[in-house]
């Protein structure tokens, strides 16, 4: 596993796409940054970590047979090895929020963005991002939902040490996927899963409704049961949890 330590940059999956492209570059190159400027989330939202107080990450994972249709598994490998990698801390309520935050406490303590490239309907490399807030004691009041390591447990952190056993279990994640096992990886992912057969309210383009989250679909979408026992699928940005 090689390591790209950077001080500031727009951000470390963009940095890690363009490297990937200009030289060749091993499986599991890892690039690290201490502050990002234009830090992304999923479609386009924005990630805010303090400099040199979390963890900016970005991960190379090449890929010899993983069929586009099977992407899902992939967030299902990739959510699974950041919180296997977690759980030795015994924070509190830890989950996996759909489709990949981590949450602990009831709020927001890391985020993955997955970026694939693909060559005949198979996926041959992804860039996996992920923020992990570790050591940062105050957040924007803006961002009133999101969390730390430090203010749950009330210790500093080694990051570095974090990031190496991070990588080592998403690795093993990664060797299931690799091995074909997606119903565990389903059935481990939906587990974990945020608010699973909790009454919850979520909105949906403009109504808001009570339901139950069941679990997800092969296809990576959120099963939410509704009234009569009725159950509705929901893809990224369909749906929306209220507090």
């Amino acid at each position: 596993m090689k390591i790209v330590k950077l001080n500031a940059i727009n951000s470390t999956n963009t940095y890690l796409k363009q490297l990937a492209k200009d030289v060749e570059i091993g499986d599991w190159t890892v690039v690290t940054a201490e502050f990002q400027t234009l830090g992304r989330g999923q479609v386009q939202t924005k990630w805010e970590s303090k400099h040199g107080k979390n963890l900016l990450c970005s991960i190379l994972i090449k890929f010899e047979n993983l069929e586009i249709d099977n992407q899902f598994y992939l967030n299902c490998a990739i959510s699974l090895g950041i919180y296997n990698a977690l759980k030795k801390y015994k924070l509190p309520e830890l989950k996996i929020k759909w489709p990949n935050d981590i949450m602990s406490d009831n709020k927001k303590l890391g985020g993955i963005l997955i970026e694939n490239s693909l060559k005949n309907k198979k996926i041959y490399k992804s860039v996996v991002g992920f923020g992990l807030n570790i050591n940062q004691y105050k957040f924007p009041d803006y961002l009133p939902s999101v969390i730390s390591m430090k203010q749950l447990l009330k210790t500093d952190f080694d990051r570095d040490t974090i990031l190496k056993e991070l990588v080592a279990s998403i690795k093993k994640q990664v060797e299931l996927l690799n091995q074909f096992e997606f119903e565990l990886l389903h059935k481990k992912y939906e587990e974990v899963l945020y608010k699973k057969n909790v009454p919850y309210s979520f909105k949906s383009k403009n109504q808001k409704f009570l339901g139950k989250i069941i679990g997800v679909n092969k296809n990576g979408k959120l099963k939410v049961k509704i009234d009569n026992n009725y159950v509705k699928t929901f893809a990224f940005k369909e749906i929306k949890f209220l507090k």
